[in-house]
């Protein structure tokens, strides 16, 4: 029998391109519009229904990402943590999540993505029950050579994978989510560091493309990602929320709120998350979500 997926968070790396604001503390500790930018994250594996979750950070930024989120009790989830002692690559983390994966299947995401839409929410529930291989999921962006980048052939079956090519075999790129089965943690320890000494996840991705066990799920027109690693891309990321928030009236990506949809909290749970939040005005939707939808 299968056992239930796993979420990992890689929530390490310097932050350089970052600097300064990145200097004493994480990127993914700084705030996109609202919420932390590892709400976001967070909010995607709490909606594909994955209750298991490895925090993997930096050493030294740890005991910050702890104070915010804990055990994850309070929110319904199971939360462990792990370090990345040196940035040495994406596909590194199935290999410090070995233990806490314990043969069950994965999903990886990259702390500074953001992904929003209704089709995605379909997309990544259906795509988190299919446990063998590996899918990873395609976006439709105009600068494919700052990418991984998938080629297709005709029948739009995937057939290559390239790192920031020059030469892009087509225009969509591989987002900073991947849905692994139980043998990734194995493959990731073959891979090889790359000319910049990192054990690099399209070279883990090509060991199922080679094996014919990659899938490529497109997301649709009506799905957003950001990757808000940059100066500029936090920012355009920071407005999308404000406007998706101001013009709907509504919050997104909260996991409080994901977790509460999945029934992992109570009407009464989320109130009490709610209230020492009710001055920012975040208390106040996790309250109004518990009392117009329990």
């Amino acid at each position: 029998m299968t056992k239930q997926r796993k979420g990992i968070i890689l929530a390490g790396g310097t932050g350089s391109r970052l600097h300064p604001a990145t200097i004493t503390v994480s990127k993914q500790l700084m705030p996109v519009f609202d919420k932390p930018m590892i709400y976001y994250p967070l909010s995607v594996l709490v909606q594909a229904g994955i209750q298991d979750i490895l925090m993997i950070t930096t050493p030294h930024d740890q005991a910050q990402f702890k104070k915010l989120l804990g055990d994850g009790k309070a929110w319904g989830l199971n939360i462990e943590w792990a370090v990345q002692p040196s940035p040495d690559g994406l596909a590194q983390a199935l290999i410090i999540a070995e233990d806490f994966l314990d043969g069950a299947p994965s999903a990886l995401i990259l702390g500074d993505n953001l992904f929003f839409g209704s089709g995605f929410a379909k997309t990544i529930k259906r795509s988190v029950k299919d446990t063998g291989g590996a899918t990873v999921f395609g976006f439709h962006v105009k600068n494919p050579s700052d990418y991984g980048v998938v080629g297709f052939d005709k029948d739009m079956n995937a057939i290559s994978l390239v790192e920031k090519p020059e030469n892009p075999a087509s225009n969509y790129a591989v987002t900073g989510l991947y849905f692994y089965d139980e043998h990734a943690p194995k493959y990731a320890k073959t891979v090889t560091p790359s000319a910049r000494g990192e054990l690099e996840i399209t070279a883990l991705n090509e060991i199922y493309l080679n094996r014919s066990e990659l899938r490529v799920e497109l997301l649709d027109e009506g799905t957003t990602w950001l990757d808000t690693g940059t100066h500029r891309s936090l920012l355009a990321a920071a407005q999308f929320v404000a406007v998706m928030e101001d013009r709907q009236g509504i919050r997104i990506c909260c996991p409080e709120v994901e977790s509460f949809r999945q029934g992992w909290l109570t009407k009464d749970e989320l109130l009490t998350l709610a209230e020492p939040l009710k001055k920012s005005g975040y208390g106040n939707y996790l309250a109004k979500v518990a009392e117009s939808e329990h």
